[in-house]
């Protein structure tokens, strides 16, 4: 069991544009039972201890509404060992990360701490829960422990952990499979394609999921030796007031820290990753058994999403998926997605036509939107 555990909410929404957004990121999108972030949290709260055990969400000013809508289903017990960190910029994972460390020794030294992402597919929770286990002990000898995802193709969107072929640790559950510990030899940069076929052959390299366990003591020092200028910000941050809070629908939200916005002003921007986990020297990677999805894009949300709730008219037309907002006519087409949003909650009013087999290309048009300088509708 974890001391701690940071969901970091943050994200841009580009991927699943337009449905996704600045304003409304993939993470609090349908995913089934609930959203992407909703299920982080279960996550979170299942991995820390029931009594004392604390789950801190950092999440910016305009995504704390989403977070408040998804929090409010838990129970009461639930409500109290969770405490909303409203982010006042976004400076990527180390200072989020940051953040949270100083505000966790706060509390109470030598904390173990679990990092999650919130916008992926995890399950079953069983299994991730003993690999958090298998972390946890990691943690506990000062270690930097990551998760890696055994690869199943040759994927040119995700960064890769290479490990040494010595097996540190390996715990086995009946029923469950096998759980080991590697020694890691370095973090990969996304590969190009023949790259990613000699990594998928080589059994030695695994997806980077984006999570981390490590001991908060342990982890100050991997900062004050390798990232100074991300944390020496926050270490003047001192324990907030009770007036630095404020409780919507039982949840906590720390909105008025002081001194958070001039640490944040001050913080360097760069990931966890740059910063962190490809200078430390004790790092050991966690070769997952749980399943993991990283919603890449609008085919691979089809996948998982519940049926929608679009209104469509359809004539001679086939194999199209439509999310929508407002009414849509289909005539005569096929293999397409077609995504519309009507401008409703504030979210953009724009519309996505995409034919099967490229909805890759969906980052291609967010990024050519911020050039044209019409980021609002991003």
């Amino acid at each position: 069991m974890f001391d701690d555990c940071l969901i970091m909410a943050g994200g841009s929404g580009t991927r699943l544009w337009p449905a996704s957004s600045s304003r409304l990121p993939k993470q609090f999108l349908p995913a089934g039972n609930g959203s992407f972030f909703s299920m982080a949290l279960e996550r979170a709260l299942a991995a820390t201890a029931p009594a004392a055990g604390r789950v801190i969400v950092i999440a910016g000013t305009k995504h704390i509404p989403h977070v408040i809508t998804d929090a409010a289903k838990l129970t009461a017990a639930e409500k109290k060992r969770l405490v909303v960190i409203e982010e006042p910029a976004a400076k990527n994972t180390a200072p989020a990360i940051g953040c949270a460390l100083v505000f966790s020794i706060l509390k109470s030294k030598n904390r173990k701490m679990l990092v999650l992402t919130s916008d992926h597919i995890i399950k079953p929770l069983n299994a991730f829960l003993s690999d958090a286990a298998l972390a946890a002990s990691a943690a506990e000898k000062d270690q930097l422990a990551v998760f890696g995802i055994p690869p199943t193709r040759p994927e040119t969107g995700y960064g890769y952990i290479a490990v040494n072929s010595e097996q540190l640790a390996m715990s086995s559950e009946k029923g469950e499979g096998k759980r080991e510990l590697f020694k890691v030899s370095s973090f990969c940069e996304k590969p190009d394609l023949i790259t990613a076929k000699k990594y998928l052959s080589a059994k030695k390299y695994f997806w980077n999921s984006g999570m981390f366990a490590f001991n908060t003591e342990f982890m100050i020092q991997q900062f004050k030796t390798f990232a100074p200028d991300v944390l020496i910000p926050f270490e003047k941050l001192k324990d907030p007031k009770k007036e630095a809070y404020t409780v919507s629908r039982g949840i906590k939200i720390l909105n008025n820290w002081q001194g958070l916005k001039a640490a944040y002003n001050k913080a360097k921007s760069i990931s966890f990753d740059y910063a962190i986990a490809e200078k430390c020297r004790d790092t050991v990677m966690v070769r997952t058994t749980f399943d993991w999805t990283d919603i890449g894009n609008w085919e691979d949300y089809i996948k998982i999403c519940e049926k929608n709730n679009s209104v469509v008219f359809s004539a001679d037309s086939k194999n199209c998926h439509v999310d929508s907002d407002i009414p849509v006519a289909l005539a005569g087409v096929e293999d397409l997605i077609i995504v519309m949003r009507s401008g409703k909650n504030g979210q953009p009013a724009c519309a996505l036509v995409t034919r099967k087999g490229q909805a890759h290309k969906v980052r291609d048009v967010a990024e050519m939107i911020k050039n044209s300088g019409e980021n609002g509708l991003l």
